[in-house]
């Protein structure tokens, strides 16, 4: 979530200064480190309301949830009243639209520090939400029940967005309410290195979408999708999600990705809350204003936080492409990613990968994989094997930057081994606990996350 810095409201005097603020987040290679964010489905777990999504208020509602953390030393973030996030140290844990956790760590520069967060959150996590009667699924889509009986949270943007959704795609608001998602954040050093991985992240996010694949079931049925939650996406709101054409052209990157977003529709300005705004591109806002209201800075953070390509630039590089699954799952991929994109070797190998689609066989790759996932056919082979490949490209990245974290890939490369996917297995836990709720929500919840659940085993540090 982005926390708006009303502070630096120093204006903007030229597109210049829109490309100084990726200029300006440049680091050099001994100060890089990663960053994951996750997101968890949170369901009642018992009687006759299980599976069901709690609403913000009452006695087990996301609002309860939030005061055991503030309870526990977090600090909270308020909006009309509302506790709407929580921030201790450099970590956040914040709500989506639908009541999504989301937890986004502190960044660091080991991976085994991560993994040390993410105990530390879990048992917090269940510690607070076992007497509450809620559980979270390792699932990248909420199985329960539809769309409509997801409740909202109390949150300004969202309300801005839930109107604007539905008039630029079929499915966005199926994206706020029901998807789950884990993200890693990365830095980079100058313009061309920021080039480079935007064009590796764009060339394998089909990869990884495959890989994590963890979003089956929709409606409370097998739907024959391995991510629904990507399928989702390709008709959420185009003008800002997806692959960028740019990231596989020449020249820099900055003022590319910094003309693409110019173009891209505001949902708000923020003066003191969020006021929707209506066919307003940020380019017209700076170059008119608004209601009296100039473009600063802080809008145009604000801006960039709401734009959802598959590889997302803001003072760090986001890869965005992946369900949320176990917590094997989510601890794997920064690993991977510091593999791939911080080892310049293993960085043009991934590259390679896929360097021989032009982009109508990269938008059809897009198209196909949410349903047929490492299955997808990819000219004479397939992305499964390009996902073997992937991870061994990983792997040698890692044993030159990082060894001591490969065992934390065990489990992407079990599944890129053996091609049974989180999605293969949910959908046989789900099957086998056909009409048994609660059993169903055993099987899907984190472990460590359900009332009888014990603690959460990490391999690898």
């Amino acid at each position: 979530m982005h926390l708006v810095d009303e502070a630096d409201s120093v204006p903007i005097a030229s597109i210049d200064d829109l490309v100084a603020h990726f200029r300006g987040a440049e680091k050099p290679r001994a100060a890089w480190r990663v960053g994951t964010e996750h997101e968890l489905c949170g369901v009642r777990e018992r009687g006759p309301a299980a599976g069901t999504a709690p609403a913000y208020d009452g006695p087990d509602g996301i609002g309860a949830v939030l005061a055991g953390f503030a309870a526990r030393g977090w600090t909270p973030v308020e909006e009309g009243g509302h506790v709407i996030a929580l921030t201790r140290g450099q970590a956040q844990v914040t709500i989506e639209p639908g009541g999504q956790l989301e937890l986004a760590a502190r960044p660091v520069s080991h991976s085994c520090d991560l993994v040390g967060d993410l105990r530390d959150y879990v048992a917090t996590l269940a510690e607070i939400s076992r007497p509450l009667g809620l559980a979270w699924l390792a699932i990248g889509f909420r199985p329960f029940g539809t769309r409509a009986d997801v409740p909202w949270m109390p949150k300004q943007r969202y309300d801005v967005m839930r109107a604007y959704m539905p008039t630029v795609g079929s499915r966005g608001l199926d994206m706020m309410l029901r998807t789950a998602t884990v993200q890693t954040n990365l830095d980079w050093s100058d313009e061309d290195d920021a080039g480079a991985k935007l064009r590796c992240l764009m060339s394998v996010t089909p990869i990884l979408t495959a890989l994590w694949a963890a979003s089956p079931i929709v409606d409370g049925q097998v739907s024959g999708f391995q991510s629904y939650r990507a399928h989702v996406w390709r008709d959420t709101d185009n003008a800002r999600a997806g692959l960028l054409r740019f990231a596989f052209e020449d020249g820099g990157v900055y003022r590319r990705y910094v003309e693409w977003a110019l173009d891209v529709p505001m949902y708000f300005v923020h003066r003191g809350g969020y006021r929707p705004v209506r066919d307003l591109t940020f380019r017209r806002f700076l170059a008119e204003g608004w209601e009296g209201a100039r473009a600063t800075r802080a809008d145009w953070a604000l801006h960039l936080s709401t734009l959802f390509p598959e590889a997302r630039m803001k003072t760090y590089m986001e890869v965005r492409g992946c369900d949320c699954g176990s917590m094997a799952m989510t601890a794997a991929l920064a690993p991977l990613c510091h593999g791939l994109l911080y080892d310049d070797t293993a960085r043009a190998a991934a590259t390679a990968l896929t360097a021989g689609l032009d982009w109508d066989e990269r938008q059809r790759l897009a198209d196909l994989v949410p349903r047929a996932g490492l299955t997808t056919p990819v000219g004479s082979t397939t992305l499964g094997a390009l996902a073997r490949e992937l991870v061994a490209i990983a792997r040698d990245g890692l044993g030159r930057t990082l060894p001591g974290v490969r065992p934390l890939l065990a489990p992407v490369a079990e599944i890129a081994e053996s091609g049974r996917t989180q999605a293969d297995q949910i959908i046989e836990r789900w099957t086998a606990h056909a009409g048994d709720v609660p059993a169903q929500i055993r099987a899907l919840a984190h472990p460590g996350l359900h009332a009888e659940a014990g603690d959460l085993a990490l391999a690898g540090c």
